[in-house]
């Protein structure tokens, strides 16, 4: 397993060069939307309507983060389940999403545009919460403040840590994980 520094946005060849397993830290711009915000992004693509960020090259993190504390830009940040947002993955990768942070497995479909487009899946540690919102420096609500903690807010992140969990050749890091043990 490698160990690699990247900065957003993340190009095609950033993805390409990762395997399930390997540890990341990302620095840069990363978004945040769950599935009522990944709805509207979807909908607002089928509409032709400019997005509230640019989606080439784009991380979204599956989390609906706690108040900030007094001094903090953010409070506890940790993944939400990543299966929730399935049905409109693709659509995003499609359009230039190149990550995705969160917890859990990725359905069949969300694999096919990963490998057809070029796109990761990253798993955060559950249960770091706060240790996860240490990386992130500043965070901004720029889409759906009405969804409250699920609007979209802009994250600069530094050195967030990450593992890549499912490749853009179909790698993953839960099945591969399993049969390893399996065989030990």
């Amino acid at each position: 397993m490698a160990v690699y520094h990247l900065t957003t946005p993340l190009s095609e060849e950033d993805v390409r060069k990762l395997r399930a397993g390997d540890e990341v830290y990302l620095s840069g711009i990363i978004y945040t939307a769950r599935d009522a915000a990944h709805k509207r992004l979807v909908e607002m693509i089928e509409k032709g309507e400019e997005l509230p960020f640019p989606l080439e090259g784009s991380v979204i993190y599956y989390v609906g983060p706690a108040p900030a504390p007094p001094g903090k830009p953010i409070g506890s940040a940790g993944p939400t389940t990543s299966y929730r947002m399935d049905a409109y993955s693709p659509i995003l990768i499609a359009h230039g999403q190149r990550g995705m942070i969160g917890k859990g497995e990725r359905g069949p479909e969300v694999v096919e545009a990963m490998k057809k487009y070029g796109a990761v899946y990253f798993a955060a540690t559950g249960g770091a919460a706060a240790l996860i919102a240490k990386s992130i420096v500043s965070a901004e609500v720029i889409a759906f403040p009405e969804l409250m903690s699920e609007a979209i807010r802009r994250l600069e992140v530094k050195d967030f840590p990450v593992i890549v969990a499912q490749d853009s050749y179909g790698g993953n890091m839960y099945r591969e994980g399993v049969e390893k043990y399996k065989r030990a």
